[in-house]
């Protein structure tokens, strides 16, 4: 069977889980909210007066709905494929499925596709709600057709890409953060061809063709067009199932060849049994590698009778001993919190989180140059532009400080080794800071190259050095945020790939639900003020949404407050910057997210037996 047993025993044990039936249910009434918000908006600062406004109101919510779907399905179809394989890495079980007799492609596409079944399913769930769209008018079953199967072809190449760099990388932080990486350059690189940056045709087509046949989000955008042509979507998919079957051919084929890891690899090596032998006089160390025996000079052990047919020729075979077993090694001094040291002082993610570093250095110097290009050619720089530049590297620096704490505790946890942190002597405030402190000094790119590129744009007279004030100050808050609830939810949940993806589908929804309100109120206009009533739904859906991923294992009042505040307090916020009140956002913001960070770290601090699950608030 080309798929084998990993994918069939996730389809046969899915719908056991009343999970599976939640999530589905969840999705379809979300996209459902929305869609009545928009209508209560709407209603609420227009008249409806004829078949014509309720076809364009159709066509409006289609074009709402449909990218922000896709936008959803992109994000946890490569989340979810990356950390289903990195957390059997991280279990050291993956090393268990190689030793079965499951095939490449068994393995390969059973984790693949089971960890695809989870964002394939509401997928069709909710298909039923765009089809009622048509209904409405200004929507066509073709538009609807064609936005599905652009959905579903951005999942696979997406799940194949996270699946991919899981199985190349070792630790779970790289494949997550290469997974971002690569998913922001590859849309940021095609929306720069689309708007026009390097040419306007190549080979006879248009650039905004060729961006819709690479792009999953320009793809989308042209599919929900009324008119739009089926080239670029066929293109699309054509060039996305190529992609897929390269990606999946290099998977199948590499796959034993990058398991066990080299990291495996040089740990076995470190640990091969040396034994003392006395070979015509001489202490040796020997060890068996292969058929035949490796020899090496040592300092005193016990001894050793080796078979003469194991022996070298001559004793001038023999390397001479050295006085020492293994040479020494220079001494570290360690700090008195040693948890920070090994996060500063030490590879503890692996090395090879400097091509990360290097792939964020590009991404920067992409949003820096596009900025440059602009005052070098004497343009100003305004709002749209630098929110253009700045959006997409803000949501990668937050997505990636996230992941960098939240898989600080839960590599810990799969390796075992937080068991050996809680017996220790070590307090609950050196645990959690060192932690912290090792977020903001491995993620420091990411933290600092935002803020310079604000100060660019303050030089720029894009921002005013008051608005650059507050945009530093609210840009720390939310790094802050961030990392204290990777690392408060790192500790409440026992499953690595739970709190993963709520750790990280907290930070997307929460800028997605930014968004998307900020895409109603432009789109459908009206005042501001008065559209407080029809998104309340949409508020109160995301204070029990964010209580659920806060303050379901370990529930607070703090938490309580603070899940159900933000909200509020970001939908103010968002009213606040359309009418220029920039104050007036930093303090309501700065204040509801610096609270949740507060309300997350006081418990994880005082009760640190509570959050990590040791003890329960009965006992």
């Amino acid at each position: 069977m080309l798929i084998g047993p990993v994918f069939t025993r996730e389809i046969v044990l899915s719908p056991r889980r009343p999970r599976t039936y939640i999530v589905r249910s969840a999705y379809g009434f979300a996209l459902l909210v929305l869609a009545i918000t928009a209508w209560l908006v709407l209603t609420g600062t227009q008249r409806i007066r004829d078949v014509g406004d309720l076809a364009r109101f159709g066509m409006t919510v289609f074009q709402l709905l449909a990218p922000l779907q896709l936008a959803i399905a992109v994000f946890f179809s490569a989340l979810l494929a990356a950390s289903a394989v990195a957390q059997e890495k991280d279990r050291r079980t993956f090393d268990l499925l190689l030793l079965t007799k499951l095939s490449n492609s068994e393995l390969v596409l059973g984790k693949l596709l089971a960890s695809l079944l989870h964002i394939l399913t509401p997928l069709v769930a909710a298909f039923p709600l765009f089809v009622l769209m048509t209904l409405l008018g200004g929507v066509s079953f073709g538009q609807v057709g064609r936005a599905l199967a652009v959905t579903v072809a951005s999942v696979l190449v997406c799940g194949s890409l996270g699946s991919t760099l899981a199985l190349w990388r070792e630790k779970t932080f790289q494949s997550l953060a290469m997974t971002m990486v690569v998913l922001v350059l590859w849309l940021a690189a095609w929306r720069a061809v689309a708007m026009g940056l390097v040419g306007s045709h190549w080979a006879g087509l248009s650039c905004q063709t060729w961006a819709a046949a690479f792009s999953p989000w320009e793809a989308v955008l042209e599919a929900t067009r009324p008119f739009a042509q089926a080239e670029p979507v066929g293109l699309f998919l054509v060039a996305t199932g190529a992609i897929t079957v390269l990606l999946n051919v290099l998977a199948i084929a590499r796959v034993r060849v990058w398991n066990p890891s080299r990291e495996a690899q040089a740990f076995q090596r470190e640990d091969e049994t040396w034994h003392r032998a006395s070979i015509w006089g001489a202490e040796y160390d020997v060890a068996q590698e292969g058929g035949g025996w490796r020899v090496a000079g040592g300092a005193e052990s016990e001894t050793l009778s080796m078979p003469r047919a194991a022996l070298p020729p001559s004793p001038a075979a023999l390397p001479p001993p050295p006085a020492t077993r293994h040479p020494p090694h220079a001494t570290r001094e360690v700090w008195d919190n040693p948890v920070v040291w090994r996060e500063i002082k030490t590879w503890a993610y692996g090395r090879k989180i400097l091509v990360i570093r290097l792939a964020y250095l590009v991404l920067f110097g992409l949003a820096a140059a596009s900025l440059g290009w602009l005052g070098w050619h004497g343009e100003p720089v305004t709002r749209s532009v630098a929110l253009t530049a700045m959006v997409p590297l803000g949501l990668l620096s937050l997505v990636l400080v996230n992941a960098q704490a939240v898989t600080s505790l839960t590599s810990e946890r799969d390796g075992r080794a937080l068991d050996l942190l809680l017996v220790s002597d070590l307090s609950p405030k050196e645990i959690v800071y060192g932690k912290l402190g090792g977020v903001f000094y491995n993620a420091k790119e990411m933290v600092v190259l935002p803020m310079l590129l604000c100060g660019y744009l303050w030089y720029a007279k894009a921002l005013s050095f008051e608005n650059l004030l507050y945009l530093l100050i609210g840009l720390a808050v939310l790094y802050l945020f961030v990392a204290v609830l990777g690392i408060h939810i790192g500790m409440n949940y026992a499953s690595s790939r739970t709190a993963i993806a709520t750790s990280l589908g907290t930070v997307f929804f929460l800028f997605l639900g930014v968004a998307t309100c900020m895409w109603m109120m432009i789109a459908l206009g009206g005042s501001f003020e008065a559209q407080l009533w029809p998104f309340l739904g949409f508020i109160l859906g995301g204070g029990v949404g964010l209580y659920v991923a806060l303050g379901a294992r370990n529930p607070s009042g703090a938490i309580g407050v603070a899940s159900f505040g933000c909200p509020f307090a970001t939908f103010y916020a968002i009213t606040s910057f359309f009418l220029d009140q920039t104050l007036g956002v930093l303090l309501v913001a700065g204040t509801a997210y610096g609270f949740a960070a507060a309300a997350m770290l006081v418990p994880a601090i005082s009760e640190f037996d509570v959050a990590t699950g040791r003890t329960t608030l009965g006992e």
